[in-house]
């Protein structure tokens, strides 16, 4: 099959591209190159440079025309073959910051996601697999969190994923559109040496932990030490990028699979048990030999106590298995990467 990845040059749409490829799958990037790297694309995957937000790109993409993406993309040339299904990773993913700008959250995230659609929808493509969050579920009620239990986003990122995943259900119910929406928290690890996590800012706290431990920052700044957990700290789940993708791929051949009228198939990721923050800086100290100095701060707006998402489902009903499933091998592979690109791609 001939795929589109949105954000196929950021963290986890990269490796998905290239999981992609060796499954012997044609790929076309999609990605505005705002906040992902050319370098982190697959050499054997097409490239193109445009916007989500831009539908005379899209159209012109899925006819499959020649001819460059639109007058602000970079020149490309689209090829003859038709484009077979979606896989859609292109989104803002600071929780932090979208309760300073939600609606940028919004545009971005939920706007142009139905813009993605509408272009899909258009050119009869009816198969999307979703990247989502378990940033959906909020505060949950109980942990593992299940996939039929209450959605109640605390920040408006997870609300920007929420309201993509309510117009995907009206779409299936009115255009038959196939599609999967795999919940997951944090993406962490490398794939490879020479490919992984690269932010500016960076948020996410195994690279900002990381960054300490190669001398770029003085200290790890901890969110909240007085939440409702063992040491204070708050609890999430970590799933290295490649068993993510992995999960993808399982999610995209279960569509193929499926009937015009099956149901969607609607998954959480997760590893099962959680790992506060605290736990995470003993294992990147223990990984890096470094002591990695804690500064502790207010608690951020939106950041729920524990999230921890239940993977059971996905593992009955696709097969799914981590392959990566310790923390410690999580942050083996991160430190590997980071060590050999202190400054990221390009440095």
């Amino acid at each position: 099959m001939r795929i589109l990845v949105t954000g196929g040059a950021g963290y986890i749409g990269s490796v998905v591209a290239e999981e992609l490829l060796l499954a012997g799958h044609e790929v076309v990037v999609l990605d505005n190159l705002s906040r992902g790297h050319r370098e982190a694309v697959p050499k054997n995957a097409e490239l193109v440079a445009g916007d989500l937000a831009d539908r005379n790109c899209l159209d012109q993409l899925f006819r499959s025309r020649s001819g460059s993406a639109s007058s602000s993309a970079s020149p490309s040339t689209f090829s003859s073959s038709s484009i077979d299904a979606v896989m859609h990773f292109a989104a803002l993913i600071e929780a932090g910051e979208s309760m300073k700008t939600p609606e940028t959250f919004f545009r971005n995230n939920t706007a142009n996601a139905l813009t993605l659609l509408e272009a899909m929808l258009a050119a009869g493509v009816k198969r999307f697999v979703f990247s989502s969050t378990a940033a959906l579920f909020g505060n949950p009620e109980r942990t593992p969190i299940q996939e039929d239990d209450p959605l109640k986003p605390t920040n408006a990122y997870g609300e920007s994923k929420l309201l993509v995943e309510r117009m995907l259900a009206w779409l299936h119910r009115i255009h038959g559109l196939r599609y999967a929406c795999l919940r997951y928290f944090n993406a962490a690890g490398a794939s490879r040496p020479d490919k992984g996590e690269a932010h500016d800012p960076e948020t996410h706290l195994i690279p900002r932990i990381l960054q300490v431990a190669l001398g770029r920052a003085d200290h790890v700044q901890i969110f909240g030490s007085d939440y409702p957990t063992p040491d204070g700290t708050c609890v999430r789940d970590y799933i290295h990028v490649s068993d993510l993708a992995k999960a993808h791929l399982l999610a995209l051949e279960a569509l193929g699979k499926q009937q015009p009228d099956s149901k969607p198939l609607i998954y959480n990721l997760g590893n099962g048990q959680g790992f506060s923050v605290k736990q995470v800086v003993e294992v990147a100290r223990k990984i890096t030999g470094h002591p990695i100095p804690v500064l502790e701060s207010p608690r951020r707006a939106g950041d729920p106590a524990v999230l921890i998402a239940s993977s059971e489902k996905i593992q009955r009903d696709l097969g799914w298995k981590p392959e990566f499933p310790d923390l410690e091998s999580i942050m083996e592979s991160a430190w590997r990467w980071h060590r050999s690109h202190p400054h990221g791609y390009g440095a």
